[in-house]
């Protein structure tokens, strides 16, 4: 494990920390709602438990650095600062979405948070943070392009060859494998013969550590540290963050791979009652406080589905727009 070199404890840093891991949660939570009443359709792959990942590595970014994700990215795009409108937006099929309606659940973009995924295919998004580094050490900018991805990504040839050619040409990304054991479904120990998947990593003489992912403090403390080195022209870095989704895969998952008790005992590392404790031991959070975190994430959420609800539906003469064809180059 990293050496802890997490900063001390501050009012306004950590209530911020616990902020927008409670405006993850309860945007996941009302998803399930709106998918249970059919206000949401298509795939829907949920973050909660997680949560500390996202927010903890988006602290050490800077806003011109790139963020490449997987298809379980809502806690991404919020914690990089996709409005929540956009995103709910999106998740509807609107046009007032950040895809414009088209991508759902599994595509979020914004240019303007150099938000660059969701991407739907396992492992897809390590090569394209690859060429966004590249670009970047080509043209001289200081920047970090910060790629997430599960475990089960770890199995694709994007992964080696992406890693590969991350440290050959020294490159700044900063891999982010969020280990939740279980990929789609399949146990990380009937899928991997090296279940240590930071040695994967060395294997490329890549600088690689794992990471308690249910621990906020540590998480933001492992990606500070890292980000700098990367920035400052320490190549390629690699970080397991061991977590662990709550939920199952997705909404269509009968979930048989594990058991309710091993869920239960997981629940218990939460991270945000967890972290709500720690604050508390420590004077920095009262009750009042986080009352009122609630109240102004669950007012941001209900205009997010208020803003959804009344958004506009592409017409249906539009429906080839942006689709290239043979017709199109007429």
């Amino acid at each position: 494990m990293i050496r802890d070199t997490r900063p001390a404890l501050d009012r306004a840093r950590t209530l911020h920390l616990l902020r927008e891991m409670l405006r993850i949660r309860r945007f996941e939570e009302k998803c399930v709602e709106l998918y249970s009443a059919t206000r949401i359709r298509g795939f829907l792959h949920l973050y909660i438990g997680e949560e500390a990942v996202a927010v903890g590595v988006m602290q050490g970014l800077q806003p011109d650095d790139a963020i490449v994700a997987t298809y379980r990215e809502h806690g991404h795009a919020l914690a990089r600062g996709v409005s929540a409108n956009a995103i709910m937006a999106e998740m509807y099929g609107k046009i007032e979405g950040c895809s414009r309606g088209r991508g759902g659940s599994m595509h979020i973009f914004d240019a303007a948070t150099r938000f660059y995924g969701g991407n739907a295919i396992v492992g897809g998004g390590l090569p394209l943070a690859v060429g966004l580094a590249l670009a970047d050490k080509m043209l001289g900018r200081s920047r970090v392009t910060a790629c997430f991805f599960g475990e089960g990504a770890v199995a694709e040839g994007e992964f080696h060859e992406s890693l590969n050619l991350a440290a050959l040409w020294d490159l700044p990304v900063l891999f982010c494998c969020e280990n939740n054991l279980y990929a789609m479904g399949t146990a990380l120990g009937r899928s991997e013969s090296e279940t240590d998947l930071c040695l994967k990593a060395a294997s490329f003489e890549i600088p690689a550590w794992p990471v308690d992912g249910m621990d906020i403090m540590a998480v933001e403390a492992a990606a500070q540290k890292a980000t700098v080195s990367v920035r400052s022209g320490g190549g390629p870095h690699f970080l397991e963050f061991r977590t662990y989704r709550f939920r199952a895969h997705s909404m269509y998952d009968p979930e048989l791979y594990r058991t309710k008790e091993e869920v239960e005992v997981w629940k218990k590392r939460d991270p945000i009652p967890n972290f709500v404790d720690l604050l508390k031991q420590e004077d920095l959070l009262r009750d009042e406080d986080l009352k009122q975190l609630e109240v102004e994430v669950e007012s941001e959420i209900a205009k997010a589905v208020e803003s959804a609800e009344a958004g506009t539906w592409e017409p249906e003469e539009n429906l080839t727009r942006f689709v290239y064809s043979e017709e199109t180059k007429r």
